[in-house]
């Protein structure tokens, strides 16, 4: 106990001398730090006129093209061998293929559904350290803990760096019931802040409660003193692991989605020489010779399937114990009306001590999350009992007239944390809180564990581990250039260069960027801001179809994003489009199933779908939509049912509670997308 004293008190000692000057300060707040992105890392090029003259990007490689790869590598000769094979494509995986591939490394990546079909897509989409964390790290005097909540801080700016159209802070709101509460809590949101050090957001600071009811006109009056306002990171997870996907593959590694291993292959010795596996999509489409198994050699096998990576280890061995501890996340989309002005509120006292985001993210509302065991299956849902846990907990926050019911519910899911076991701990039950990175006697590589937040220290972790176990040769290299510039390729050392290697669309993004857009094509501006902040300056490259028709009046979401997604993103099913390209079915279920019959209909256009192949997509992606909250009664719903209208717009649970008004303020009701994304670098008034 000395021991953990001793290590804890330089934090408490900063928690202190903050609360000391609390005294004074409470009512002031510190904003040195924003976080801005006023320049591109690239200009855009222009004319002799002055007129912009959009970038031409890198084509992807073909699917086929990166089977051919695959097959190639079968162990023939010297060079038909990769240096890593990395299986699963989720958040870990993909950044692994990143770190790898700049390293000079000959990397592979399969990945059995879409990247991030699991948990990677249904976060909280929280880019952050954990106040919670550190407030547990401190009562319990757990160093360890507090190492986390440091690195995590210090992984929080690199999103913000590395991917700033994907990425933003958002400010979010701790309502303060007691008076005792203000220096207690703000001591802990300056501890939070100071802890990041120079990697830190925008400073907390004390709201009056007038200020805060102003900014959140639907929150709960009574009782209410004052509130304090710190800030974390936001992302939209699942464009952000595509793009470390694409990424991976601009810069030479093979990365394959809809491709399953089947088995590890060994040599004599009982050691893993790489993986036997196929093409899911070739059974799809009748192709029995493309839907054969065929062999991958690799010097090195990473494991990186997140909740699934036992399976992956059983194939290794099968007596081998559990190394994941599965937990669910519950999490629900609601109006965005709840947080109207780009700031989130975190519910801190919960009946059952966990805590509840009410976030803005992409227009609307997001709340969760729930913390259960779990069985581990590919498309979880989301339990009713949770789904009423949350909105009881947002009900807490809100004025009695404004509470939301599963009326409001737009969509919901649920996500698999893979927490792990030690397998080297003498107490095989405990749990690592942070991530792992394990070795088997036959030489697979475990990679499991961690949260977003850390994706890309796993991924170094990962790949140092690998360069020490398959003895692997990292080599200076020049990347090339990726930003559509036509800018001399960057050359890497053979060292991990990922803190500052941008991610494709980051290189000409900035918050111009949607103006420019609307420069020179006739978009709106909400379709404007929207693809500048998912795409990055990929949406030169989705507006260049001039496909700009919107799929559904009330989302910013057009036909050119669907068919950039089939010939630029590797979307190769309709769920992936719908719901990891865009996020339409994280939105809004209902109005994703209306937009899903265009939705096929472009992909046969750009794939030469058969009818049978078009009904088959129907199917599987309206039962997908189940995991988004679609009720049991719509998942036989047919395509003419939904075309002829009768199928309502929303599904009959998430019609709209009454709209009324009380004293001025306008509540229930489903709400309008007003074509604003939440906004970045917010400051106070």
């Amino acid at each position: 106990m000395a021991s953990r004293l001793q290590s804890l008190r330089r934090p408490l000692t900063i928690a202190a001398a903050t609360a000391a000057v609390g005294g004074t300060g409470l009512y002031a707040y510190s904003n040195s730090r924003k976080h801005t992105i006023s320049m591109p890392i690239v200009e855009a090029k222009r004319d002799s006129q002055g007129r912009i003259v959009p970038p031409t990007f890198p084509a992807l490689k073909s699917r086929k093209e990166q089977l051919d790869d695959l097959r190639r590598h079968d162990g023939s000769s010297s060079d038909a061998e990769y240096d890593l094979l990395i299986i699963g494509g989720g958040a870990t995986g993909t950044g692994i293929a990143v770190d790898a591939a700049t390293r000079g490394l000959k990397v592979a990546l399969v990945e059995r559904d879409d990247f991030s079909s699991g948990t990677s897509s249904k976060s909280t989409k929280l880019v952050h350290g954990g106040v919670r964390y550190l407030e547990k790290a401190v009562m319990n005097l757990d160093y360890p803990q507090l190492e986390l909540v440091i690195e995590a801080l210090r992984e929080r700016r690199t999103f913000l760096n590395i991917a700033p159209h994907l990425s933003n802070s958002v400010p979010i709101l701790l309502p303060l019931q007691q008076w005792w509460q203000a220096p207690y809590m703000w001591c802990g949101t300056k501890a939070y802040d100071l802890l990041a050090g120079s990697q830190g957001l925008e400073g907390s600071y004390f709201m009056t409660k007038s200020k805060a009811w102003a900014e959140f006109p639907l929150l709960r009056r009574n009782n209410m003193v004052g509130a304090l306002i710190y800030y974390d990171g936001q992302h939209n997870d699942s464009r952000m692991n595509v793009s470390l996907a694409l990424t991976a593959s601009l810069y030479g590694a093979t990365v394959l989605n809809h491709f399953e291993v089947t088995s590890l292959e060994k040599d004599a010795n009982g050691k893993i020489t790489g993986v036997k596996g196929r093409d899911v999509l070739s059974s799809l489409d009748k192709d029995a010779d493309g839907g054969q198994e065929f062999q991958i050699r690799a010097k090195g096998v990473i494991n990186a399937t997140g909740p699934f990576a036992d399976a992956i280890e059983h194939m290794d061995d099968g007596s081998r114990k559990p190394l994941v501890s599965p937990a669910a996340g519950a999490h629900v989309i609601l109006p965005g009306r709840i947080c109207p002005n780009g700031k989130g509120l975190l519910e801190a006292s919960t009946s059952d001590g966990r805590v509840v985001f009410v976030l803005p993210w992409q227009g609307k509302t997001l709340a969760g999350t729930t913390d259960n065991a779990c069985e581990v299956e590919r498309e979880p849902v989301a339990l009713q009992k949770d789904v009423d846990f949350i909105l009881t907990e947002v009900n807490k926050l809100l004025l009695p007239e404004a509470a939301v019911t599963r009326n409001d519910v737009l969509a919901s899911w649920s996500g698999i944390r893979p927490l792990v076991r030690d397998p080297k701990a003498k107490n095989t039950e405990s749990l690592v809180r942070s991530h792992l990175v394990t070795v088997s006697p036959s030489g697979l590589l475990t990679c499991a564990g961690g949260k977003w937040t850390t994706y890309r220290q796993m991924a170094e972790d990962a790949v140092d581990e690998a360069v020490k176990t398959f003895n692997l040769k990292p080599s200076s290299i020049t990347l090339p250039d990726i930003s559509g510039t036509g800018l001399p390729g960057f050359s890497t050392t053979g060292k991990c260069c990922t803190l500052t290697t941008p991610l494709i669309g980051a290189h000409g993004y900035s918050p111009e960027l949607a103006s420019q857009l609307m420069s020179v094509y006739s978009v709106d501006a909400d379709v404007a801001q929207h693809l500048a902040v998912n795409y990055g300056d990929r949406a030169w490259a989705v507006l260049a179809t001039n496909a700009t028709s919107r799929l559904v009046p009330t989302l910013p979401f057009i036909e050119a994003e669907f068919r950039h997604g089939v010939r630029s993103e590797a979307a190769c099913t309709a769920a992936d489009l719908i719901s990891r390209r865009t996020r339409m079915a994280f939105l809004d279920v209902g109005v994703a199933l209306k937009a899903l019959p265009r939705v096929i209909d472009i992909m046969a256009e750009e794939l030469n779908w058969t009818e049978a192949r078009k009904q088959l997509e129907w199917t599987q992606t309206v039962h997908f939509f189940k995991s988004m909250g679609l009720p049991e009664e719509k998942l036989n719903v047919t395509k003419e049912e939904v075309l002829s209208s009768i199928v309502q717009d929303v599904p009959p649970h998430h019609q709209p509670s009454p709209i009324r008004s009380e004293g001025g303020v306008q509540v229930g009701g489903l709400g309008s997308f007003d074509g604003t994304i939440a906004a970045r670098n917010i400051t106070p008034n």
